[in-house]
């Protein structure tokens, strides 16, 4: 069944999700999918070299953004909804108009494939990582490089802000997690070491007192990262191979949520660790999750096998 769920013990409080819809839009794997900050849209992108903006309510697509040169790995959307950035592997980011799918901006100085983008919350910065193994800080009006951090030893596999822009957090394939500052570019902390596995993702929490870890032995960790001490780790889904984005669902009860290499979804409740619900349904790795920001709603994506982006929601 393509909306089968299995549930771990969950909460009294948690309703359990449930497929509302399949989108069949993408020639390729589905590399990533991100709710608009207002919630009112969201966006795929694709390694067949495009990304499609959705409407959340009607779940039909608004527009086609055509431009990369190569496939699509990351985006991120603008503090206003209006614009997406995306990362490519054609070594260059662009800055796109959401509903018209025009263009505006293309961001070039990288020297390999460019893998992960985050705007900063006034939207006037943008932080890209690549394969490169650099961090690149770009001024959205003008479209050229404020700092380019020699970051990692190895491709860097996700970039974000802090709350207020002040910090970005990066983590590498060589098994490191960095916090730099974002207007001077310099290191301020290392939270995790070289020695440890590779970092697929991290990212701060929305309060931004925390980052979650996503490291290739299966586990996710949340971190204080101003004690630098793990408060939490998180296992039960698979991840060994690929840079799988989980993300932080805050509309009610607080999850952690999570793609896997097992073609399954996992929810963890936040405080407590334990797991909630596993969905089923996609048919090869789910490489990305989004959450909406004020509705019970979560977006999934699948790799090549599957090529789907499923739409889930409570009930």
């Amino acid at each position: 069944m393509a909306n089968a769920t299995t549930t771990s013990h969950p909460p009294p409080e948690h309703r359990p999700y449930r497929l509302k819809k399949i989108l069949t839009n993408h020639a390729l794997s589905v590399s990533c999918v991100k709710f608009s900050n207002n919630g009112a849209l969201f966006a795929s992108a694709s390694l067949d070299k495009t990304l499609i903006v959705y409407s959340t309510e009607t779940l039909t697509k608004i527009s086609h953004l055509i431009g990369h040169s190569e496939g699509v790995s990351d985006l991120a959307w603008s503090s206003d909804s209006t614009y997406i950035c995306s990362a490519s592997d054609d070594r260059t980011l662009r800055i796109w108009d959401a509903r018209s799918a025009e263009c505006v901006k293309t961001l070039k100085g990288h020297t390999d494939r460019v893998f992960c983008v985050n705007f900063n919350l006034q939207s006037n910065l943008i932080v890209s990582g690549a394969f490169d193994e650099s961090v690149r800080v770009w001024d959205v009006k003008t479209g050229k490089a404020v700092h380019v951090i020699r970051a990692h030893a190895m491709p860097v596999t996700s970039v974000h802000f802090n709350k207020d822009g002040s910090l970005i957090v990066s983590g590498s394939h060589d098994g490191s997690c960095k916090i730099w500052d974002a207007a001077g570019g310099s290191l301020l902390k290392t939270l995790i070491d070289e020695k440890g596995p590779a970092v697929s993702f991290a990212k701060f929490s929305p309060n931004g007192k925390f980052i979650l870890v996503a490291t290739l032995d299966d586990t996710l960790n949340l971190w204080n990262y101003s004690t630098g001490k793990s408060l939490k780790i998180y296992t039960g889904h698979v991840n060994r191979v690929y840079c799988i984005i989980p993300t932080f669902s805050v509309t009610g009860a607080k999850y952690i949520v999570s793609g896997s290499e097992d073609k399954c979804i996992y929810l963890w409740n936040l405080q407590g660790k334990n797991l909630v619900q596993k969905l089923e349904g996609h048919t090869d790795t789910v490489i990305s999750v989004t959450c909406h920001p004020t509705e019970n709603m979560i977006v999934s994506a699948g790799l090549e096998k599957d090529r789907t982006v499923r739409v889930w929601v409570q009930h």
